[in-house]
């Protein structure tokens, strides 16, 4: 017996939509033009991007970040909120390379999703294109991947990956810190992108209203999903001025988890945590979920979002130029010596 014929398949019946991947190449070229810098070649659209390197660099190094944005896209979901992720996502990755003290070039995003909506991806793209603004880098290529029963519905995973440059002289290693040295602390605009699981578990358990006013007119919901800082511009300008002996990027690992990535092993940062405002979520977060300052202090920034070291003679001129800069800087330890058995970073 003959078998029905089976109708004529498409990319479309098998849940990718080609034309719709289309249209968002075309809706996020006008925010990836306004990323252009000195180096670019070429636009959107190629198989690879291209990009010259500076030619004022005479031993030229490249640092390379990749990152995403963790489970802070759950909120983003269930709050319907797509515009800053994108923000959170070039922040992670363009900040990890600038604490080795590189100059941001390019950024490339990958967004991937079980079905794309092309306003979500647009929105959340543009939050790219808006932080590459803000670090000084070019967005010059991604990549969108529509894969049907990867995702549910509605959700999306993104990762990013930035690439600068500094002079081979110039790499910021931490290997010169030591005793005396100070450390100073730029604020965070809340809890960046690190944490969000221990967070997300104290809104279970706490189950507040995340539309009421909570912080300056903000609501609880808009505090949580405040964009990641962007440091590039004032500290690549503090760099240039004087000698920055090591930077920290408090990400996952908080203040005692990071800090000790760029310190040598004799030494210890020893933190004031009175010296710096804690924004009101901490303070909330700890009180709901009955977090101890030890468990706050190594999942959350706690309100410093990047640390610098410098001499004890550079102290007071580098706040002075990262206040001028518009950054609230303050002086928030000091670097002494460590045995063997003690923490590289306590606060106290």
């Amino acid at each position: 017996m003959t078998q029905p014929a089976t109708p004529p398949l498409s990319y479309r019946d098998a849940g990718v939509d080609i034309d719709a991947g289309d249209a968002l190449v075309e809706r996020i070229k006008p925010f990836a033009r306004k990323t252009l810098r000195e180096g670019v070649l070429g636009g959107l659209g190629g198989f690879g991007a291209l990009f010259e390197l500076p030619g004022r660099y005479r031993q030229p190094v490249l640092v390379a970040g990749t990152d995403g944005v963790g489970t802070k896209l759950k909120l983003a979901f269930a709050l319907g909120r797509h515009d800053t992720v994108g923000i959170d996502l070039v922040a992670m990755s363009v900040n990890d390379v600038l604490v080795q003290g590189a100059e941001p070039l390019f950024f490339l995003d990958y967004f991937a999703c079980g079905q794309l909506d092309v306003d979500t991806a647009a929105s959340v793209v543009q939050g790219v294109a808006k932080g590459c603004e803000l670090g000084g880098c070019a967005l010059i290529g991604g990549e969108t991947a529509e894969m049907p029963g990867m995702y549910p519905a509605g959700e999306y995973d993104l990762a990013g990956f930035a690439v600068g440059v500094v002079e081979k002289s110039k790499i910021i290693t931490g290997q010169d810190i030591a005793p005396g040295d100070a450390v100073l602390g730029l604020p965070s605009s809340g809890a960046h992108s690190n944490g969000y699981s221990l967070l997300r578990k104290i809104l279970a358990v706490a189950r507040p209203d995340l539309h009421a006013p909570f912080d300056g007119g903000r609501t609880l919901a808009e505090a949580i999903m405040e964009p990641t800082r962007i440091y590039a511009r004032p500290m690549l300008a503090l760099i240039a001025e004087l000698p920055v002996k090591g930077m920290a990027h408090i990400t996952g690992g908080g203040l005692t988890g990071n800090l000790p990535r760029v310190l040598p092993s004799g030494v210890k940062a020893v933190l004031d945590a009175s010296a710096w405002r804690r924004p009101p979520l901490f303070q909330w977060l700890q009180d709901a979920g009955n977090v101890t300052d030890s468990e706050m202090h190594r999942v959350f920034n706690c309100g410093i979002g990047l640390c610098v070291v410098v001499a004890r003679e550079d102290a007071a001129r580098a706040l002075a130029l990262l206040r001028a800069a518009g950054e609230a800087a303050v002086e928030i330890g000091r670097i002494e010596a460590r045995r063997d058995d003690e923490a590289q970073t306590v606060v106290v």
